[in-house]
Formats: structure tokens, sequence, C-alpha cells
């Protein structure tokens, strides 16, 4: 079969377009083999290839060459597709050069899987021996309207929308029309438009008539014209969303937390009020200590495994006893009475559940072809996961150093461990059961989201804990040395130490970041758009030196660190003592009460006759806190503070990688160390600092940021977004919009430095926008904590006169949330605690217990769940139509 390629593309001097693709003939994909077009002058393109009849699919792509042999690819990530049909012996592809869409976001699956999904349609078959194929893509196409082509062809209606050609979806966003060459006069003009069911034009596309020249006409031959994109001059989609952790949602059937049977009732919910997405957090195993300690999210032992106590009981199946039955029931009453999750009862219960219906139906299930699929599919890390449950029961801990001879992932082993045959099968295939449980009832609500229309949003951690099958199975990925954290920020002054190992970016480029892309697909399971946490993390790390607990001794990694000669450059003459932690008599008193003081001379040392530092025995906060305990009284938690801030004590760090190098101390100008210097030393460190920390390394975090987001972003289609608050450098802005990955933004915390509250209207398109996070304080709270920043709200972002309320009314509430979907962000996205607070029928009774989560307490217990249950939140009906009204007046239905 003979194939000619034409494109138009007007190339510079000595440049070439060449073609490569999925075949032998256009090179497999290796861009050394791709084949060279002809130059047919003013930027037309042209290239004979005889093919196999046998291929009846073709992928390809369009090469730039330059002359010194360098090759760039279109920039859409995207390949060109045809399908041949047996009928044609020839053909002739006319194809344009895939630019990036104008809105790349509407081509990702939250859009053509879900907003606008279409089912893709089969093209009824020809008679003629040859024919035009017209294509368009077009991804913003209702459910109920279909995309037409009108022209100056009777064949084509003559202009008349009503009489316009209907095209058919063949994969959506791309619409085709099937035409013979009887009855066609060249040139033909022509333009798309979009109807509704009932052939009523809904939108023409903009622009001048597209105009097809003359076109070869052979017998069995096929002319397929890819166009341009469809033109539309609409104003750009926006929609709203909701976000809540699985965890915090409350049904009648739910069992004391809430499980995937609720976030289907979320899904109803959200129809009904006209949103468009769901966001939750991750929903990954976290498995510990079987303890509430395990109740932190973002801190997973597996990137793959789902976490056991999401599991709907009664959608999994009732137990046979009566007994059992009735036990379970009142278990579920008593669980469901209480205004939180009770971390360790839900779990000790559930996981009692699941043995016994496991015990009573596992068998069958395990012979199921459903579950052997799943197992197949899946199998390269539900046995290492399998084995890591298995080992951390067995040992009672999930440190794997402490496991003796299974402290090392021996994959022989484990595989022999997990067979049929094995001693130990029982607990194996339990694993397996809970996880296919799992990931059937998710995989249908994932369906189920889809097909109502609405998107589920999943939530990508940064880091793994650091006793994770994940740091077992592949230990040269991760580096244990460090802990992932965040510099210090409103959350936390003394910055935030999460205790996941850092990664070792260089060991996960060699085979092109494969442990990333397998973790996005996973997600691609079952969301079609993640939020990406911390997605600072892939541009640079916050690492903790091990000796620390709190994350303000921490330094960027990677990171430029400075040399003495450079630190000298800005007028600070170098000393050692900058590296040690010492703490001068004076300040004591700042740091210590009467009582504490006491017993100093146990923990410190006289270095000088004005200074004091930390005994070598107490020398490190890890040291310190092994002395005084996590959790101790109120005199020894005093002294642990004090201990831990003299710690902090100095004003440059050694850089762990490279000899005689050093990172100035972030927030060293708030240091006692700092107030010693003179003022032409604080003057040069405050130089040093500001061109350390926000100018000597955003082009080096910027490339390192798109060698490692491109590979992984291209690997998937979901839309993506970023949580980038906190420290932002940068190129941070730079890369997100190069990529198209949806920024955070949040009114209260502006990115515009002197700004005290974010310009809604002025925020990117590409944004989500929300009222607070689980991080932060709900609404209604954060109104509280802050008297003279409420005022500063009231008057200036709401427009009011007069003394703000102490608590933020519904209609306060209203108004808030109505600013936010007038945002010019395609998202916002808002907590259910914040939707409710517009109601007060409906909003939690205290304020105080809506939040989620504390970023300063490492120790913090995530518990939070909804007071009311979601059939009452269906059943809602005037609050429902006040959030669909509302979203109706902000362009956002």
């Amino acid at each position: 079969m003979k194939i000619t390629f034409n494109i138009h593309y007007l190339a510079g001097t000595g440049q070439k377009i060449c073609i490569v693709g999925a075949i032998d003939e256009l090179g497999a994909w290796q861009t050394v083999l791709a084949k060279e077009m002809n130059d047919c002058g003013n930027g037309q393109w042209i290239l004979d290839v005889e093919i196999p009849f046998f291929v009846k699919t073709l992928d390809y792509r369009y090469v730039l060459k330059l002359p010194d042999g360098t090759t760039i690819f279109e920039p859409c990530n995207k390949t060109h597709s045809t399908q041949f049909s047996p009928k044609q012996a020839r053909y002739y592809l006319f194809d344009y050069w895939l630019a990036m869409p104008e809105n790349p976001v509407l081509y990702t699956s939250a859009f053509i899987r879900t907003i606008f999904a279409h089912a893709s349609q089969a093209y009824p078959a020809k008679e003629e021996d040859g024919e035009i194929i017209i294509r368009v893509s077009n991804p913003h196409v209702g459910k109920d309207q279909h995309v037409a082509i009108a022209g100056n062809q009777d064949v084509l209606g003559m202009w008349q929308p009503e009489d316009a050609k209907e095209m058919i979806c063949t994969h959506f966003p791309e619409w085709e029309i099937r035409l013979g060459f009887d009855g066609i006069t060249f040139p033909v003009e022509y333009k798309f438009l979009i109807r509704d069911t009932k052939k009523q034009t809904c939108l023409w596309e903009t622009g001048d008539n597209r105009i097809l020249p003359p076109l070869p006409q052979h017998e069995k031959a096929a002319c397929v014209v890819s166009e341009y994109p469809y033109r539309d001059n609409r104003m750009p989609w926006k929609g709203a969303g909701v976000v809540i952790p699985v965890f915090s949602l409350r049904s009648a059937r739910s069992f004391g937390i809430g499980d995937l049977y609720d976030l289907k009732l979320l899904v109803d919910w959200a129809v009904l009020a006209g949103l468009h997405l769901i966001q939750i957090l991750p929903v990954n195993d976290t498995t510990r200590t079987h303890t509430w300690e395990d109740s932190y999210p973002y801190s997973a032992i597996s990137i793959y495994a789902l976490h056991p106590v999401y599991i709907s009981l009664q959608e999994m199946g009732a137990p046979k006893d009566e007994k059992k039955a009735a036990f379970y029931a009142r278990k579920q009453q008593a669980l469901n009475r209480e205004n939180a999750v009770d971390y360790e009862e839900v779990e000790k219960y559930k996981m009692q559940y699941c043995r016994d219906f496991f015990e009573q139906e596992g068998a069958q299930i395990l012979k199921s072809p459903a579950f052997k699929s799943f197992l197949k599919a899946n199998r390269s890390w539900l046995i290492p996961y399998a084995a890591f449950c298995f080992f951390r029961e067995k040992y009672h801990t999930s440190d794997f150093t402490q496991w003796g001879e299974d402290a090392r992932c021996n994959l022989p082993r484990i595989q022999s461990l997990c067979k049929e045959s094995s001693s130990i099968y029982s607990d194996i295939s339990y694993t397996y059961f809970l996880q296919f449980v799992l990931h059937t009832q998710f995989k249908s609500v994932s369906d189920y989201a889809r097909k109502k229309g609405v998107i589920l949003k999943g939530d990508l951690p940064i880091g793994i804990h650091r006793t994770s099958v994940d740091a077992w199975l592949e230990p040269p990925l991760f580096n244990h040395e460090g802990q992932a954290g965040a510099p210090p920020d409103d959350f936390s002054e003394t910055g935030q130490n999460w205790s996941f190992p850092t990664y070792n970016w260089d060991v996960m480029e060699k085979n092109d970041f494969l442990w990333w892309k397998k973790r996005f697909a996973k997600l691609g399971d079952y969301f079609n758009c993640i939020r990406i946490d911390h997605i600072l993390g892939f541009f640079r790390i916050w690492e903790v030196p091990n000796d620390f607990v709190q994350g303000l001794c921490g330094h960027f990694r990677p990171a430029l660190p400075l040399t003495v000669r450079e630190i000298e450059s800005f007028g600070l003459e170098w000393d050692e003592r900058l590296l040690k932690p010492r703490i001068h008599r004076r300040c004591l008193d700042e740091l210590f009460g009467v009582d504490a003081r006491k017993h100093l001379d146990t923990f410190l040392i006289e270095e000088d006759s004005a200074h004091l530092t930390l005994k070598p025995v107490y020398d490190t906060q890890r040291k310190i806190e092994g002395a005084l305990g996590k959790h101790a009284d109120a005199l020894s938690v005093e002294i642990k503070n004090g201990l831990f801030a003299i710690a902090h004590e100095v004003l440059f760090l050694k850089d762990p990688y490279a000899q005689a190098k050093f990172h100035p101390r972030i927030s060293g100008n708030r240091s006692f160390a700092y107030a010693e210097l003179s003022p032409k030393a604080q003057t040069a460190f405050d130089r040093l600092s500001h061109h350390f920390f926000y100018e000597r390394h955003n082009a080096f975090w910027k490339a390192e940021a798109l060698k490692r987001l491109i590979p992984i972003i291209e690997s998937t289609d979901m839309l993506i977004c970023g949580e980038d608050l906190g420290m932002i450098p940068a190129s941070v802005h730079e890369v997100m919009t190069q990529l198209h990955i949806l920024s955070l933004e949040l009114e209260r915390t502006p990115k515009i430095l002197g700004e005290q509250f974010a310009c809604l209207s002025k925020l990117p398109y590409l944004s989500v926008c929300t009222t607070s996070t689980h991080d932060m304080s709900p609404l209604r709270l954060w109104w509280k904590e802050n008297p003279e920043k409420r005022q500063q709200y009231y008057q200036s972002v709401l427009r009011r006169n007069g003394t703000a309320p102490a608590s933020c009314s519904a209609k306060i509430a209203a108004q808030i949330l109505g600013n936010h979907l007038g945002a010019s962000s395609i998202l916002a996205v808002i907590p259910l605690q914040d939707w409710l607070a517009m109601s007060d029928a409906l909003k939690y009774p205290r304020a105080e217990d809506e939040r989620i989560n504390i970023p300063a307490d490492p120790n913090h217990y995530w518990r939070y769940r909804m007071h009311l249950t979601l059939e009452k939140l269906i059943e809602s009906d005037e609050f429902n139509r006040k959030i669909r009204n509302m979203l109706a007046e902000y362009g956002r239905l």
C-alpha cells in the first residue's frame, strides 16, 4: 500500500522535515532513522512510502531536523494516527504541524473522558472506490451536541446549518466526515459548527472559510485531510468542585469512617449541586503501627496499595453468621455516633470484619476470573506489598531494618513465600483479597463518576514513608541520609520535617523516571485529574539532616552551595564558629523559665566566658529528644524546646555532598547568632542570603524541574494540578505555565509580595482557586482567629463598612464563596466545610471542629468527619439549589 504524506511547514535554511513512526518503514520510533521528506517549495513537504498491507493503523510524528543534526518534535505531545481500509490501495495524508492547542487542558482525560465525553463511533461502510476524509479536533462539545460541516457543496448543505453534514466522533475529541468524489466541485469552501440533537445551531466556528484545493483522484484511493482545530471564540470553560478527605465522609451505611460507597454518594450530591469535580486526599495504605499515628494520609507505605479502611463493608458483603452480623451492626452504630474518626477502633473492627468475610467467601473469590485478572495485572507490586504486610505483622514493626534476614528485599524468596503452596499463603492471599476488593470498589466509583460527568481528582504525595514497601523494594531510589520537609512558612516558623527519605533523582533519571511514570499510571486507573502535593519538590526538596527533629536547619537539594571565597565576596568574614551552635548567656532567659534554668548544667557546657554550647551527648536534636522523650511533662517540654532552639543557633550549614561548601541557614536573621554580628556583617549576611535563596538557583532549578517533569507529565493524559504554596522560586510559575500545570491560588496567601489578599479577578486561568486547604483553618475558623486580618478583609475585600462581626455568618460566607466563583481560575474547588458555611442549618456547630490538619504539629491526629450524613446533604434541596444558582450566576454551571 502506498502512502503519500503531505505537510505545510516553513522551515529555515538547512532545516528538514522528517517523519518517524511505529513501523520499520518510518524508523520504528527511532529518531535517527526518521525519513526525510522532499521539499517542494513554499513550505510544502511530501514523502511517498510503501507499507505492508497488513498494517491497519499507523501512528507517526513529524520532526524538524536542524543543520547540526538536532531534532525537534511537534510541540503537541500527540501522534498523528490513521486507520486504513482494505478497500483502498492508496492513501494521501494531508497533515498540519501539531502545535499546542489553544486550551490544552481540554484535551486531558478530565474533559475528553468526563466533562465532554463522547463515545467513539464506527463510520458506516462506504461503496465509493475513492473518498475524501475530513477530520477536525474539538473537545469543547457538550454530550448532547455534535460537530457538523457546512459548505458550498450540495452534500454540505450549501451553507444551510440545518442541512449541514453531521460528523462522526471516531475517537473523541476527533470528528470525521467521509465524502465521495462524485458531485464535489473544487475548490471546496466550508466551516465547522456545533449543533444539538435537534440540529439547532449552537456555535459557528470563527475565522475565514476553510478551502480545500483539488485533491488527487484515483481508483481505490483515499485523501485524508486533517484540519487545524475548531476555531472557538467562546469564553474559556470554567467549573467548580468540592474537596474533602474520604475518611471525613459520613453516611448511614459507613462504619465510623468514610468509605468508597460514601464517595459514590458524594458524586450524587455533586451532580445535584452542579459541581464538576470532587477532590480527595491520598487514599494509599499508611498502616505501620495500627495506631492513630497511621491516620496521616501523606505517609504511604505503598504508592500502589489502597488503604483497607476505605472498603465499603456493605458493598463487599455481609456475614452469614447472625451473631457476627449483629455484633458488627452494634459496632457500626457505636462508631457512627462518634463526632470524629476513632481510627484505632475503626481499623480494628473493619479488618476483623474483612477477615471474617474472607474466611467465609475468600476461596470462591480467589478462584474467580476477575480476581485472577487483577492479580496478573498487578503482581509486580502486589506480591512485594503482601510480603511486606506479612513481615510487618511477623516482626511487629514496619521498620524493615529490624527484620533480620528479611531486612533486604529478596525477590526470589518473596515469590516463593507468596506461592499458593506456601505455608503463609492464607495471610498473603488475604492481602491480595483486600486490594482486589478495594480496586473493584474504587474502579466502580471512578466509572460512576465519569458516567455522571464528575471529575475525580486524586492527590499524589511528594514523599513516601522511609519504612515503606517502595523503600524496601528499590533502595537505590531513595536517600535515607536526609529527611524531606519544608522551610519555615506561615504554617510553622521552625519549618516542617516530614521524615520521608529524599529522592536520588540521578538514579531515577537512568531509566527515564519509570518509578514516577508507573505511579502516575496507577493513579490514572481511578482519577482523571491529580494534585501534585508540594510540586516544588520536583525543583528542589528541603532536606533536613537526620540529626534534626525540626525543619529549620535544612538545606535545598539539589543546590549550589557556597565556597568560603564566595561567602567572603559578600563582605562577611568567614569564621568556623558560624557553623557551631552556641548561645550567649544573656539570651537564656528568652528560652527558659526559672525552673528550667536550674537544669541547664545537665545539658550545656561553657564555650567561653560569654557563651554556652551543647554537651556532646546532647549536641543534636535527636539526642535531646532521646534524653527527654517525645511526650514528656511540661518542664521537660520547655527544656527540650529551648535546647532545640540552641541547636538551631548557626548561620551556616555544611553541605553533606560537597567538601568545603556551605549553605546559609534560612531565617538566619532571626537568630541570636545574627544579633551578635556587627551591623556591617549583618548587612553582608542579608545580601548573601537574599542572593542564595531568591536569585542563585532560579535557572538551575528550572532546568532540574523540566528534566524531571516533562517525561513524567508526557506519560499521562490526566489533568495535572500543582500545590505550589510556600517559598516559591521564580521559575516555578514559568515551568508550570509551560507544562500547563494548574497552580493553586488562595486569596488569604497571595503570591505577590506586599499584597494582603490576592486579587481573584487577576488569577491565572490555568489555576485552581480555593478558600482554604486541609493544612489551614477552614473559612469560619480563619475568620475567628485573627481579628485584625478579619477587619482588613471585611473592609478591603468585602467592601463593608463598620466593625467585622466576630463570627462568619452564612451571608458573609456566601459572599466570599461568590467572589471565588467569580475568579478567573478555570476551577474553583471549595472545601466541603466552606460550602456548608453558607447554611446555618447545615454547618458544623463548632468551627474549631472543622480543621483537618495542623502542619506545625508532626503528631497531629487526622480525624475530622462531617457531622451530617451525605443522605441528608442530598436531600437539602434549598441548599443545593443555592449552589446551582451561584454556579449559574458566575458561569460555572
